[in-house]
């Protein structure tokens, strides 16, 4: 595929058959809305060149066997522009998904608002996000696809705006377009790669790889189910510690599984996102959905570290997403606690802690947590389900750390381990007070 490929090669790319939509007619006054002149001419010139009638093609596909809308954006037509013409086509695709109960998939490739029909064509924002918002709150997935560029509000609706974002390679990506930034702006900061990096995007993806991945994102998000996700089994100590230090000791080895391990015996296949949508990433804060003996199962993991900001909003955008779209997750707890730093502070760790504990609060979708090393305070109770929480023999839960219990009780430091048996962090103590559940569900 070329790098500016049109709008019909890139719905070949990705698409096993294609049907256009029927489109609204809308009567143009001559040279548009503001007599802008030249404005048919130019049109006229775009249409002969491209074969298109408008900067947007809309239909329905069967993407590796999933039916959806496609959006895509012709970009030799005037760059790929947003008008009032397009934003009527937009709006009928949106209403043609919700109608037939179809996600929606944009093919984004656009310099922004068409200038030769001024604020009119910026209102077109307003419509996108309206149907955009309508087909949210129909509980139906938007999965956006980032070609070059993607620009202006196109980006700002189209793209930003979906439930899952996909780049190709190289892609110029960005609110500001390349004729509109500072002149000694850093080109690579209007990036694909960059706005995966800064969180604003989930994935960047090479064309030949799109259909696959673009495939199973599709089967995964159109698969909603009323049952909890089960519990999975432990991977590494099946014997209860002796003492509350043994807990900790087993929970911070290094040869204990970890979050991956986890996932991977779990999943059949699974799919990441990443980025918390406000400029940050965390490694240590896994999130996705996947494939669980034929169910779709969406998946936040703490994966051993001191979990960031960004990676607690990731999670709620996660449990968010997965519980509007009818899909159960589970939960993997792991982190000594919240990252404690300066920059945690300034990057808001409160308010992004309790985000999440009000997203799990709310969650209409079930919920399973399992508890499978450190649980280190509210930092690792706010991804726990009330209610729905389990706990591997290598792991324990403590409302503080037992090194930090012991300082503040201004205790010498050969008292820590009489501490953690104080604090009754053990598995079968937890199951004891009724922190964790045990039995059978699995």
């Amino acid at each position: 595929m070329t790098e500016r490929a049109t709008a019909r090669e890139v719905i070949a790319l990705v698409a096993d058959d294609f049907g256009e939509l029927p489109y609204p007619e809308r009567q143009s006054k001559p040279d548009g809305p503001l007599a802008w002149r030249g404005y048919d001419a130019s049109r006229a010139r775009a249409a002969e060149r491209t074969g298109e009638e408008e900067s947007v093609v809309c239909g329905t596909a069967h993407v590796e066997g999933t039916r959806a809308v496609l959006i895509s954006f012709e970009f030799g037509f005037l760059g790929g522009s947003l008008g009032e013409r397009t934003g009527d086509r937009l709006e009928a695709a949106y209403t043609y998904a919700r109608e037939h109960r179809l996600p929606v998939v944009p093919l984004v490739a656009t310099g922004g608002s068409r200038m030769q029909e001024g604020m009119l064509a910026l209102t077109q924002l307003q419509r996108v996000a309206r149907q955009s918002a309508l087909t949210r709150e129909a509980g139906l997935p938007q999965i956006a696809v980032l070609r070059d560029p993607t620009t202006g509000g196109g980006w700002a609706t189209l793209g930003a705006g979906a439930d899952v974002i996909l780049a190709l390679p190289g892609a110029q990506v960005g609110f500001a377009g390349s004729r509109v930034r500072p002149p000694d702006a850093d080109p690579a900061a209007y990036s694909a790669e960059a706005q995966v990096a800064a969180g604003a995007a989930d994935a960047v993806v090479p064309p030949q790889d799109l259909r696959r991945t673009l495939g199973r994102w599709l089967r995964l998000l159109t698969a909603p189910s009323n049952e909890a996700a089960p519990v999975p089994a432990p991977l590494g100590a099946t014997d209860l510690p002796a003492t509350g230090w043994d807990a900790v000791r087993r929970a911070r080895s290094p040869q204990r599984p970890r979050a991956d391990a986890y996932l991977d015996a779990y999943f059949t296949y699974r799919v990441p996102v990443s980025g918390d949508r406000c400029g940050g990433t965390d490694e240590g804060m896994l999130c996705g959905f996947g494939e669980h003996e034929g169910r779709t199962v969406a998946y936040a993991a703490q994966a051993g570290t001191a979990t960031r900001p960004a990676g607690y909003r990731t999670a709620a955008r996660l449990i968010r997403l997965a519980d509007r779209l009818g899909i159960p997750v589970l939960t993997l707890v792991d982190t000594p606690g919240a990252a404690n730093d300066p920059e945690a502070e300034r990057q808001g760790a409160g308010a992004a802690i309790a985000d999440l504990f009000g997203a799990v609060a709310s969650a209409r979708t079930p919920i399973t947590t399992l508890l499978i090393g450190e649980g280190g305070s509210g930092g690792a109770l706010a991804l726990a389900a009330p209610g729905d929480t389990w706990a591997t023999p290598d792991s324990y839960f403590s409302v503080i750390a037992p090194e930090l219990a012991a300082a503040i009780l201004k205790r010498p430091p050969e008292e820590v381990e009489a501490t953690a048996d104080q604090l009754r962090i053990r598995p079968q103590d937890l199951a004891e007070l009724g922190v964790i559940r045990t039995g059978d569900r699995v």
